[in-house]
Order: C-alpha cells, then structure tokens, then sequence
C-alpha cells in the first residue's frame, strides 16, 4: 500500500516539473520573436530611411579653368628713387617745388646763385670775340701773301709762316668755343631739374641755405608709377616663373589690405641665385599706380598664377566634411534623396576647392549637412548666385597656396 502512494505521489511530482517547463519555454519563445520583431523594425525604418525632410542649401557643382595661384607677403618698392644733389658748392636762391609734390621729369627744383657762372660765360664769350678777330686778320694776311707770292715779290716761305699762324689761331678759336661750353655746363648747374618723373619727399633745405655735392640730399624723387613689388618663391616654383617670365610674365594679384580690392600686375624680373640660406629666390611684379594704391615701403599680399588647372571641378569648401574616413560631400540625387559621396582635395583658396569625386552639374549641400545622412529625403533651396555652369564657358577663378607649402 505505501508502496502505491509513493508511486503515485512521484508520478504527480514529475507531471507538474513537465508543465512548468513546457510553459516557460513558450514565454521565452514569444520574448524572443518580440525582440526580433523589434531589431527588424529599427533595420527597416530606422531614423535614416523614415525621418522628417531636412532643410538643406544647395550650389552647383562648376567645372571651369582654375589659375593655381602661389600666395607670399611682398614688399613695395619704386623702380625708379633718386637723391637730388647740387653738383656745385653754391647758394639756394630759389625752391620751386613743395614737399610732396608730384614732378616731371625736367621740372625745375632749385635755383642756385649763379653770378658767378654768368660771368665765367662773358668772359669767354669776349675771349672768343678777341680771337675770332686776331684769326681774322692772320687770315688777310695769309691772303696778301698769297698774292705777292704769285708776283714773286716774296718767298714760298713767308706764305707758310702766314699758313702757320692763321692754322694756330684757328686753334685758338676752338679752344675759346670749348671753354665757352665748359662754362655754360656750370652755369647750368646752378638750376637743378627734376631727373624723373615721381612725387617729391621731404626738402631739406631753403632759400639761402649752402649746399654742397658732398652734403645731404636736397629731395629725393621717388617714381610711383608704374610701382614693383618684390616677394620670395619656393626653389621648387622656380622653374614655373620663368616659364611665365618667358611667356611675356604672368598674372600677379596685389591684395589690398582692408578689403580695398586687387591690383593686377605682372611678372617682371626673376633673380639669378636662389638664396642659400632660405631656399627661395627674390623675384618682382610691376603694377600700374595711376592712383598711387600702393606706397613704397609697405606690406602687401601678392598671389602669382604658377599654372591652370583645364576644366577643374570646384565646389564650396563649406560643402566639405571631414570624416573619420576622410573627406566627403552630401549630393541631392534624383527624388530629392541625399547621398554622400567620397572627394579628393586638389587644390584650394578661399572658400572654393578644386576637387575629385563629383562631377559638373551635381548639387552639393552646403548648409544643413550636420542633420544628413544618407537615404534621408531634403528639401532643397539652391543658394543665390549658384547656377550651373553654361556650356562652353571659358572663366577662370584663382585657387591659391601658400609659398610655404602645398595645398592643404
């Protein structure tokens, strides 16, 4: 009998173990699928596929002809600075200029006491007359003789003594010719003339003031157009300048400080050494000045065109991200969907870049790719003055480096 109980009472145990099991396998089963339906759900339509738009700006991917422009500080200087000295020791009698004022080149400066000179003159104007009249009478003479000789009243050799004399005076009066010219050549000393057209700097001296060849300059005139700029290149863009020079000298940018705007010049002169020391070689733009923009002396940005880049693709810099991978750009494609496409940086200045990855016409967002990512849906505003180049064009935009090294 009490073997039936405990028979009985172990079935019922086992029974009730296989029902609790059996129920907790389907509770972990229907878990299971739960989770599962969840990870489907976020694979499917998560953030990236089934957002809201995003409100993105848009430019115009352009392919046109890049100038590759080589970037350095450059200093201005005049082609063309001259000291003004008296070339007698003398007395200022007269200042015809003020300080800065622009000259032109024989423009009287100064008037220096010239009585002195003035009476050198007459008196070789008198000698000249004096001798002109003994040169004549030898001549009457040398004629009078002349005519004896051929009545045989005189000999051969007293018409070569009149011969004689008239040729020794003849000297004579050349002689007083030249020493007229000697004096005049003083007296022109006395009035000093602007030797180039420029602007006058300070003047150092004033009426009754001595002033001597040895002394310190009168005024300097300095040319301020046309005007030079000179600036060091890279050993390495050497042989890139004197292409240019070749070709006539290449474009060169002056950019104003305080955004006043840019002159354009050209590539003047390349020295002959490259300097040791730095590595670079000293070259020189010519700039016209009508307005007298630049100042000797002063500092100024210059960017020299080194080559072209034909039918570069240039985007927005702002349209550049940096990623973990690289550098990428978000394009709208076709249903307004973006899409994110790897670029290579060419070159670069300012806010464009010279890029690979892309092509002419794409729309590459430049406002608004923080909230991206690929697949999301946009709504696109294309950026005033972001049009698609027109077929054929033939512009040219400058992309710049710095003389220190390459693009970035």
């Amino acid at each position: 009998m009490n073997k039936r109980v405990v028979a009985g009472v172990a079935v019922a145990v086992l029974l009730a173990a296989g029902a609790y099991l059996l129920v907790r396998g389907k509770g972990e089963t229907a878990v299971t699928g739960a989770d599962a339906g969840g990870s489907g759900a976020a694979i499917a339509g998560g953030p990236a596929a089934s957002g809201p738009p995003v409100s993105v700006t848009t430019v115009v991917v352009q392919k046109r002809n890049v100038d590759v422009m080589l970037e350095a500080t450059g200093t201005v200087a005049s082609i063309n600075s001259v000291d003004v000295r008296p070339q007698i020791s003398s007395v200022i009698t007269k200042v015809h200029i003020k300080e800065g004022q622009s000259v032109r080149a024989g423009e009287p400066l100064f008037t220096l006491d010239a009585r002195n000179d003035e009476v050198n003159v007459a008196k070789a104007q008198a000698q000249l007359a004096k001798d002109q009249a003994a040169l004549a009478d030898a001549e009457r003479q040398l004629a009078r003789s002349q005519d004896l000789f051929k009545q045989n009243f005189i000999s051969q050799g007293a018409v070569d003594t009149n011969q004689t004399l008239v040729d020794s005076q003849r000297a004579v009066v050349a002689a007083d010719r030249a020493a007229i010219t000697a004096t005049r050549v003083g007296l022109s000393y006395t009035r000093i003339v602007a030797p180039t057209t420029g602007r006058a700097g300070a003047i150092n001296v004033f009426p009754g003031s001595l002033v001597q060849p040895t002394g310190n300059p009168l005024v300097t005139i300095t040319q301020l157009d046309p005007i030079a700029v000179t600036f060091n290149l890279p050993q390495r863009n050497l042989g890139d300048a004197l292409q240019s020079l070749r070709n006539g000298g290449g474009r060169v940018d002056a950019v104003l400080p305080e955004g006043r705007g840019t002159l354009k010049g050209k590539l003047a002169f390349v020295d002959n050494t490259v300097d040791a020391n730095s590595g670079t070689v000293k070259v020189r733009a010519l700039f016209a000045n009508k307005d007298e923009t630049l100042w000797p002396g002063a500092f100024v940005n210059v960017r020299l065109a080194v080559q072209t880049l034909r039918g570069a693709i240039v985007v927005p810099q702002a349209s550049i991200v940096q990623g973990e991978r690289g550098r990428v750009v978000f394009v709208v494609e076709s249903g307004n969907k973006a899409a994110m496409r790897p670029v290579e940086i060419v070159y670069s200045a300012g806010t464009d870049a010279v890029v690979t990855g892309v092509q002419a016409g794409d729309r590459v967002v430049v406002d608004g790719r923080q909230n991206l990512r690929p697949g999301v849906t946009v709504i696109e505003r294309v950026a005033e003055g972001a049009s698609a180049p027109r077929r054929g064009a033939a512009g040219s935009a400058p992309v710049a480096m710095s003389a220190r090294g390459g693009p970035p």
